[in-house]
């Protein structure tokens, strides 16, 4: 190719010229001429390379890609939909035997018999290389001369420092009583946001302005080009940058002036010897560029710290030297008294609000239990029979109060204490059922309240006193127990914590073994492994109602739990387990919490869950808590646990002693609401106050993080103004799914009537699906919970009812729906084999690759 051809013969040429230069550089380290092959010897390798060098970065950076395909395409190579980096890579490989150009042949036929000429170059050489190390020697001895005025210059502003300060005051001062009495004022916007229209709202004042930084972020009404981080833009100007200009402008002009009039004569007189020429006050501008921006960015530090008054006053004054450095000498006094007095208001207030937290706050997390009480320990194992042994002391005792930390095993114990001759109440906040002469409640832990004295109290799960958002119900359950009796039930890491919290009270200690052992199956589990007795567990609702259609329809009668399946529709579930009408149960980590079921085998589909930040594997206590379900005492003689994967590592964690807990959380009480309300009246600066508080070493704080997001669509509206706190704070803390926007809007709505005065807003009843159903039953409970809490025991009796048949429609449903329920392609909708290991299809997957590879390239391409 001709284009081809053009360029080699500058390649050619571009060589020689680097061989002359390196022989100019070889001759410039010799005294002596040195010989032709003395060079050849110290620079063979170089020759051999500079070659290919030259030429490859000549050939590939002249020649157009175009051409480059061309002529790969002449040669064989298919080029179409290859990426740019591949074409020169093919290219350059073929241009390496492209006609070489043998530089040692040249050198030699150019150079080697010819010493006329190898003595010329040698003479250039040398005569060049002194004129260059003279030259050298000149720019050395002109950057010690700057060098010299920078310092002499660096000198100088040290010791005039003051002086230069004052002249820029001034200077500042003039321009700002220009400023403050001719410029408009505009209504602050986002100086990015050059789409907003700038709206002018009248003159400047002086009071809401206090410091000249203050006065430098408002807006000049122009817009100018700026950079950051090397990205250039435009946005609104503020003062900050004509004063930064200004004082550029000026600084320049007033040191240039100082260093002119007062740097040494010797150091003039040798800058006009070496530089042929005077020093002038732009050539002094120059040499202190850097220093120039130090002391620029120095002096528009401290006009930012200056009072605008302060500098609006001296503007009125003629300037004289003298008299501005006692003016500012006087304006500098004045300024540290008020800084130190405001420092110390700062201080006073900093203290002043440590107080008050610990007014509103501290006393409340001390913990300690009360003197009075006898505390009953029962520390062990799931599925040791912890729970029962409580239960019948609560059960020979003349009033009782179980605490549970579900509302189905609160109306598990209900029954059971019902079905024993116990008398017993149920409430749970969302239904309440009272039996006549009835002396013992069961409860959920977040109902407990401390007035209310009892016999015996049982405390179910003590353990979740570690859950940053639940965690404090059990906490104030434990520590502010009314009763004779408190049995604390929990797990062995919880056992030091119960123990400090209940410092020197009277402690009995039981601690429970299993008598059933658990033992761990070498072989990962396969669902065709499925037998009676068999429990399943995955960690979403999704795959619990996978795995049971996938069941269902392979032969097995199956039973389903998960978190937000009704408690009935749940209780239903087991109960067909119980009997025997179905052998297989599938379920969440929800089967963990007391529930007693006759499982033979613990089957973990999955060794991993989402904890609402992350996807982690399952921690040692969880493990434990889920895997202790299997092995029934009195049906088995061992519990089996199974795993899919990663067998011994699960069985480490199974096996392995847990660390004792040391940390608790604690939230809000009514007698912080009562003390807040001392200092405050909205929650808003209560949030606030909860973000700052720091709790004792060993405690952690609730996050508040739903609170906050339901007080925000209320905050400041009529719902606020007309509610106290402490029932404000109990609606925004009523145990609703606040995830879910239907619940959240109806929550609002209902908030709205009851500001009205009128009727409350009934749930909407949807029955067209499971999904549907559920959320129902949701809604109805969040109806309850206002019913409850507004003492409308009668109205509720209904709902209860219609919440008990959506309940069992959500049990026929499941015996319907999920037989019908299939894997899909969440892309395309179609059908997936059961053991397909991803929620998309092959099909899916390959297009989503092949677009972001395309992707890639036309990237690739662009660049």
């Amino acid at each position: 190719m001709e284009r081809i051809e053009s360029v080699y013969h500058v390649a050619v040429e571009h060589t020689k010229r680097k061989v002359y230069e390196d022989v100019e550089r070889f001759f410039e380290r010799h005294e002596h001429l040195p010989s032709f092959k003395e060079y050849i010897e110290s620079r063979k390798h170089y020759l051999e390379q500079i070659w290919v060098n030259v030429w490859l970065n000549k050939v590939t950076n002249d020649i157009r890609r175009s051409e480059k395909k061309a002529f790969l395409f002449e040669r064989g190579f298919e080029i179409e939909g290859v990426d740019r980096k591949l074409i020169n890579h093919l290219f350059r490989n073929e241009m390496r035997a492209y006609e070489p150009f043998h530089v040692i042949e040249w050198v030699f036929e150019d150079i080697a018999d010819n010493y006329e000429l190898w003595e010329t170059l040698y003479q250039q050489a040398r005569e060049n290389y002194f004129i260059k190390k003279e030259a050298e020697l000149v720019a050395e001895r002109k950057d010690e001369i700057k060098t010299e005025i920078d310092k002499a210059a660096q000198h100088l502003i040290q010791h005039e420092h003051e002086s230069i300060y004052l002249y820029i005051r001034n200077e500042i001062a003039n321009q700002l009583q220009k400023d403050f009495s001719n410029k408009k004022k505009y209504k602050e916007v986002d100086v990015l946001a050059l789409e907003e229209k700038l709206i002018e709202i009248g003159s400047f004042e002086v009071t809401p302005f206090l410091k000249v930084g203050h006065f430098f972020e408002e807006l000049t009404g122009e817009i100018h080009k700026t950079s950051h981080f090397g990205r250039t833009y435009f946005e609104y100007e503020t003062y900050y940058f004509p004063y930064e200009r200004l004082l550029n402008r000026y600084l320049y002009k007033l040191i240039s002036r100082l260093v002119m009039d007062k740097l040494p004569a010797e150091v003039l007189n040798h800058y006009e010897q070496w530089f042929d020429g005077p020093l002038s006050e732009s050539i002094v501008r120059k040499i202190m560029g850097n220093t120039f921006s130090t002391v620029r960015d120095y002096y528009m530090g401290s006009i930012q710290e200056e009072y605008i008054a302060d500098l609006l006053h001296v503007a009125d004054i003629p300037f004289d030297l003298d008299e501005h450095r006692q003016l500012y000498a006087r304006d500098v006094a004045n300024r540290e008294k008020r800084e130190a007095e405001e420092l110390a208001e700062i201080e006073r207030q900093r203290e002043e609000e440590a107080r008050m937290l610990e007014d509103i706050f501290g006393q409340e997390y001390n913990p300690g239990a009360r003197p009075s009480i006898r505390y009953v320990l029962h520390i062990g194992d799931t599925n040791t029979g912890k729970t029962y042994h409580a239960l019948q002391k609560m059960k020979q005792a003349s009033s009782g109060l179980y605490l549970a930390p579900l509302r189905l095993l609160a109306l598990e114990v209900f029954d059971r204490l019902n079905a024993d001759g116990v008398p017993c109440s149920l409430k749970t906040g969302e239904e309440e059922k009272e039996i006549l002469h009835a002396k013992h409640i069961s409860s959920t832990v977040e109902m407990f309240h401390e007035k209310e004295h009892h016999d015996v109290i049982v405390i179910d799960e003590a353990q979740m006193i570690t859950d940053k958002d639940r965690g404090f119900s059990w906490y104030k359950a434990i520590t502010k127990a009314n009763a004779n009796e408190v049995h604390i039930i929990g797990s062995r890491n919880a056992k030091s914590m119960m123990m400090e919290l209940l410092g020197d009270a009277d402690i009995e200690i039981n601690e429970y073994n299993r008598d059933t052992p658990l033992q761990v199956e070498k072989k990962e589990f396969k669902m065709k492994h499925v037998t009676k007795g068999d429990a399943l567990i995955c960690f979403s609702r999704k795959k619990v109602l996978e795995t049971a259609s996938r069941l269902q329809n392979s032969g097995h009668s199956v039973s389903m739990i998960y978190g937000s399946m009704p408690p009935e529709t749940r209780k239903k579930q087991m109960q067909q387990f119980l009997k025997g009408e179905t052998n297989v149960i599938v379920a969440t980590d929800a089967i963990g919490m007391g529930l007693n079921l006759p499982i033979r085998r613990i089957v973990f589909l999955e060794n991993e869950k989402f904890d609402g930040t992350e996807r982690r594997l399952l921690t040692s206590q969880e493990v434990k808590q889920i895997a202790g379900r299997a092995g029934r005492k009195g049906i088995y003689e061992v519990g089996k646990v199974a795993f899919t994967s990663k067998i011994p590592k699960m069985k480490e964690r199974l096996d392995q002693i847990d660390q004792p807990v040391h940390t608790f959380a604690i939230a809000p009480t009514s007698s912080v609401f009562e003390r807040f309300g001392r200092y405050y009246r909205d929650l808003g600066t209560f949030f606030e106050l909860w973000e700052k508080f720091e709790p004792p070493a060993g405690i952690t704080k609730a996050s508040l993080y739903e609170e906050r997001e339901l007080y925000e669509i209320i905050q400041d509206t009529e719902i606020e103004a007309r509610m106290n706190m402490t029932e404000l704070y109990g609606f925004l803390h009523l145990p609703f799914s606040k995830k879910e926007s239907p619940l959240v809007k109806q929550w609002y709505d209902t908030l709205l009537a009851l500001m009205d005065g009128s009727d409350l807003p009934e749930p909407r009843i949807k029955t067209r699906s499971l999904e549907e159903l559920e959320l129902t039953y949701k809604a109805i409970g969040l109806h309850l919970l206002f019913l409850y809490r507004l003492e409308r025991k009668t109205e509720a009796v209904y709902w209860e009812r219609l919440r008990e048949e959506i309940s069992d429609q959500v049990h026929e449903r499941l015996k319907t729906d999920v037989r019908k329920l299939t894997k899909t392609c969440k892309t395309c909708g179609k059908r997936l084999d059961w053991d397909h290991s991803f929620p998309i299809c092959d099909s899916c997957f390959a297009k989503k690759f092949r677009r972001s590879d395309h992707k890639y390239k036309e990237k690739e391409r662009r660049k």
